[in-house]
């Protein structure tokens, strides 16, 4: 994997480079070619060309009084480029002459006109152009020579064939080295820009390994990549913290939920074993007390057992809620009576409140009804006989229900986990062990109606939960 990021980003180095040496090579040839095919030169300035300069000097050249002249505008072009002119008859003898040098020729022959061309003056430091011009039907030649040492002429001759070869050979040798180079180069860089996302592909394998051990300094161009993979790791390792704990409570849940479930499953044992045996002749009383500790271990098992599917279908919301309207104001109030009527709570102080008679919500009566006993409940048996239970019910911009007590109160690091499934309160009594889901059941129930719950506590003050539907 390594090696196929740095082969990708090398290639397209390369590629990138190789292009522009070839785009290079075709600009080149462009210009060679207007060079030879275009009237001026391509390489000079914004001024006028020493060549194009002596080409168009011959309008400056007259005939006057029987003479060959200049005009005066020729003289100051000659005078601002410092420059000269001599002016040749037909047989290379002067005819006249302005700012010409002391050692220039007055007469030339052909061969040296032309090595004046192709070369440098001998006789006089300046670069010297030729041309000619017609006046009164004769033709006359005249020299321009510039005193300018910047200025060079350069007459090339060459075989077109000669040229054509050896572009090719040094187009070949320079694709050949500038390869080598863009290829080295293209290396370095690519290498040097793959080596974070190497770093990151190791860090994703680590966390593939269940190594949430990373933190990279967020840096270069991969920054916020650094940033994401640390932030994955950080909420990897939170989760798997949580699934471990969440795991260590599931086991001390079952082991607890299993020795609930054996007690009463011994005691169902146990009296129907004695019931069936011949030896004991128990009394009507007698079959009828044990006939309802059956009963009621038998329930124990029956409420475990609703509470286990039902916490289940509400995780994996497969729960189907039948909601209708129902005034819940008497759906509370009859639940806090049924609660104060069952004997074992007959000593409880819980008491109901409600302006109003009629508070109206879409609902699912059985599963609101199931919440609401399971906080009371809750509030029951985590704290003393004289506690006072108080249940109230208000209209809002929502339905408000509160619960609250002024018994023991609940811990700060036990608030956090009471809607846990499978957390049982430390102040659960013997007698009321439950099957440590009534408070995570309530909690779905109310989230599933789109509510939400709150439980606010303080150790020997008591505890209020606000639901709002």
């Amino acid at each position: 994997m390594k090696w196929r990021l740095t082969g990708r980003f090398l290639l397209s180095v390369v590629f990138v480079v190789i292009l522009v040496i070839i785009i290079n090579i075709f600009t080149i040839l462009a210009l060679f070619i207007a060079r030879n095919t275009l009237y001026e030169p391509n390489f000079h300035n914004t001024e006028t060309s020493a060549e194009a300069f002596s080409r168009h000097f011959q309008s400056e050249i007259i005939y006057s009084n029987n003479e060959v002249t200049i005009t005066e505008e020729g003289k100051k072009e000659l005078n601002k480029k410092k420059a000269w002119v001599q002016i040749l008859d037909e047989n290379g003898k002067e005819l006249y002459g302005y700012r010409t040098p002391s050692g220039v020729k007055k007469k030339y022959t052909p061969m040296e006109i032309v090595n004046i061309y192709k070369y440098r003056e001998a006789n006089v430091e300046a670069t010297v152009f030729v041309s000619e011009t017609e006046l009164n039907q004769k033709r006359y030649s005249y020299f321009i020579g510039f005193n300018n040492p910047y200025l060079n002429r350069y007459v090339l001759s060459y075989d077109l064939r000669d040229v054509l070869y050896q572009f090719k050979v040094g187009s070949i040798i320079l694709l050949v080295v500038d390869g080598l180079i863009a290829l080295f180069i293209g290396y370095l860089f690519s290498k040097r820009l793959t080596l974070p996302l190497n770093t990151i592909i190791d860090g994703i394998k680590r966390l593939a390994n269940k190594d949430y051990n990373i933190n990279y300094k967020p840096k270069g161009i991969y920054k916020d990549v650094f940033f994401n993979v640390n932030y994955l790791s950080h909420q990897l390792k939170a989760t798997e913290a949580e699934r471990k704990k969440l795991d260590k409570m599931r086991e001390e849940w079952i082991g607890n939920i299993s020795h609930d479930i054996k007690t009463p499953l011994a005691s169902i044992q146990g009296y129907a074993e004695m019931m069936k045996d011949t030896d004991y002749d128990f009394s009507l009383e007698e079959m009828r007390e044990y006939a309802a500790i059956i009963e009621n271990k038998s329930l124990y098992i029956k409420e475990v057992m609703e509470d286990l599917s039902l916490t289940a279908r509400l995780k994996n919301k497969e729960l189907m809620l039948n909601k209708k309207t129902i005034n819940i104001v008497p759906l509370l109030r009859n639940i806090v009576i049924d609660i104060l009527n069952d004997a074992k709570y007959s000593n409880r102080t819980i008491e109901f409140e409600c302006s109003q008679n009629r508070i109206d919500i879409e609902a699912d009566e059985i599963l609101i009804w199931r919440a609401v006993n399971n906080l009371i409940y809750n509030a029951i048996v985590h704290n003393d006989s004289s506690t006072k239970i108080v249940v109230r019910i208000e209209k809002k911009e929502r339905t408000h229900i509160t619960i609250k007590d002024d018994g023991k109160g609940i811990k700060k690091e036990e608030l956090e986990r009471i809607f846990d499934r499978y957390y049982r309160g430390t102040n659960t009594g013997e007698l009321h062990k439950g099957s440590g889901l009534g408070m995570a059941i309530a909690n779905d129930i109310i989230q599933a109606h789109g509510g939400e719950i709150k439980i606010n506590s303080a150790v020997d003050y008591g505890t209020m939960i606000e639901i709002q539907l």
